[in-house]
C-alpha cells in the first residue's frame, strides 16, 4: 500500500493508526452490525459517539464547565455571518484584525450587520507578519474582538493574545486546534474547521462561553442561531456523523498515544524546528514569514523565482511530497504541518530540498 507525505493545508493528513480503526469498523461499529455512515443518529449507539467525543474534548483541551461545546456543519466560512449575528446585537460594533484572507472575508461579513472596525493589518507586507496592536484604538463598546489565530495560507499565529479586557475575543483557531495547549478562558468564544487537525471536512466545532448565548439578532435564521444547537445537544438536524466519529479517534490518539496536548506542541515545535532551520541557512529556499510570528503548522517558502518553484513542486510530487503548491493568491510553496505528520515526513522534506537545491544551484 502506498501513503505519500500529504503537506496539504485542508482536508488535511490523519493519523494511520485513526485510518486503520475507521477501516477497521467500517462494516461493523462495536457490534452493532453497521457502520457509523449509516446509523441513525438517534440511536444509541451513536449517542455514545458524540458524548464520547465531547468528553474528550473538553478532557483534552480542558475546557471549563460553563462553555458550551457545539458540533456544527457549514465550514468556518458559514461562522463568519452567525459571529455577529449571534454576538453584534448589543451596540453593534466589533473590532478585527486583519492578517490574512480568512480574517478579512469574516471582517468584511461582519460589516453587512455591524458597525465592523479593522484596528489592524499586515495587508501592507502581504500578511507576512502580526501587527502589534495598541489597545488604545480598540473600541471601548465593542460586542467582541476577533482574530484569525493562525494564518493557513500566510504562516503567521498570534504568540500573545489581544488584551481586550471586558470585550470577549473570539478566534478563528481552524489551523491551530488542538496543536498546543489553549487557555479556553481567555475567549468568549473558539471555533475551528476540523479538517485541519481533527476529521476530515464537513464539521466545525465551537466552544461558547454560555453567557454570551441568546442574544441572537431577531433575523438571525435558525441554522446560524448557536442557542438552537446549544439547547439541542448539536442534534437540532443531523449531525456529520461520520466526521463526528473520527474526530473522536483523533481525541483517542490526542490523549492516549501523545499523552495530551502539552507533548503534542512538543513534538510540533520539533518538526517545525526542522523546517525552518533549514529555510534559515539555505541559499536557495526562504521562509516568507518573521521569524517572531512563525507557525508551527504552515510553513510558506519561495525561491525567489516562479519557474524554479513549479520545477520544485513537480518534482516534489513526483517523489510523492505531495500538497506542496502555495495558495493561489501567493504563489510559492507551503508546508503545512499538521499533527499527524510524521517527524520523518518533514526530515524527508527537507532531505529532498536539499538535493534540490544541489542540482539546481
Amino acid at each position: 500500500m502506498k501513503r505519500v507525505y500529504n503537506f496539504s493545508a485542508g482536508p488535511s493528513v490523519l493519523p494511520e493508526v485513526v485510518l486503520k480503526r475507521a477501516a477497521e469498523e467500517m462494516f461493523d461499529y462495536h457490534g452493532c452490525g453497521q457502520s457509523v455512515m449509516e446509523m441513525s443518529h438517534r440511536s444509541k449507539v451513536f449517542e455514545g459517539i458524540i458524548n464520547g467525543a465531547e468528553s474528550l474534548l473538553r478532557e483534552v483541551m480542558n475546557i471549563p464547565d460553563n462553555y458550551k461545546v457545539l458540533f456544527l456543519q457549514g465550514g468556518a466560512s458559514t461562522q463568519f455571518a452567525a459571529i455577529p449575528l449571534n454576538f453584534g446585537n448589543k451596540n453593534k460594533k466589533a473590532d478585527y484584525v486583519l492578517t490574512g484572507q480568512w480574517a478579512t472575508k469574516a471582517y468584511k461579513e461582519a460589516a453587512r450587520y455591524l458597525d465592523a472596525k479593522a484596528v489592524a493589518s499586515s495587508k501592507d507586507k502581504t500578511f507576512s507578519y502580526i501587527p502589534k496592536l495598541d489597545p488604545d484604538t480598540f473600541t471601548k463598546d465593542a460586542d467582541y474582538f476577533y482574530i484569525c489565530m493562525n494564518n493557513t495560507i500566510y504562516g503567521t499565529v498570534y504568540h500573545e493574545l489581544p488584551q481586550t479586557g471586558d470585550v470577549p475575543l473570539v478566534a478563528d483557531v481552524s489551523s491551530c486546534f488542538l496543536s498546543t495547549p489553549l487557555d479556553v478562558s481567555k475567549f468568549g468564544v473558539i471555533y475551528a474547521g476540523a479538517q485541519k487537525n481533527m476529521a476530515p471536512a464537513g464539521l466545525v466545532v465551537a466552544i461558547i462561553r454560555e453567557d454570551l448565548l441568546g442574544n441572537a439578532m431577531d433575523f438571525t435564521p435558525t441554522m446560524l442561531n448557536y442557542q438552537t444547537h446549544a439547547d439541542n445537544g448539536s442534534m437540532f438536524n443531523t449531525p456529520p456523523c461520520w466526521t463526528i466519529y473520527i474526530a473522536k479517534l483523533v481525541l483517542e490518539w490526542i490523549k492516549n498515544d501523545i499523552g495530551g496536548l502539552e507533548n503534542m506542541q512538543k513534538r510540533n515545535e520539533q518538526k517545525a524546528a526542522i523546517l525552518y532551520n533549514f529555510l534559515d541557512n539555505s541559499k536557495m529556499f526562504k521562509g516568507t514569514v518573521v521569524p517572531e510570528d512563525r507557525s508551527l503548522m504552515n510553513v510558506p517558502f519561495i525561491t525567489g523565482n516562479d519557474e524554479l518553484d513549479a520545477k520544485f513542486v513537480k518534482e516534489a510530487t513526483a517523489n510523492d511530497f505531495v500538497n506542496l503548491k502555495g495558495h493561489r493568491t501567493v504563489g510559492g510553496m507551503r508546508a503545512s504541518i499538521y499533527n499527524a505528520m510524521p517527524i520523518e515526513g518533514v526530515e524527508k522534506l527537507v532531505e529532498f530540498m536539499k538535493d534540490f537545491e544541489a542540482r539546481n544551484s
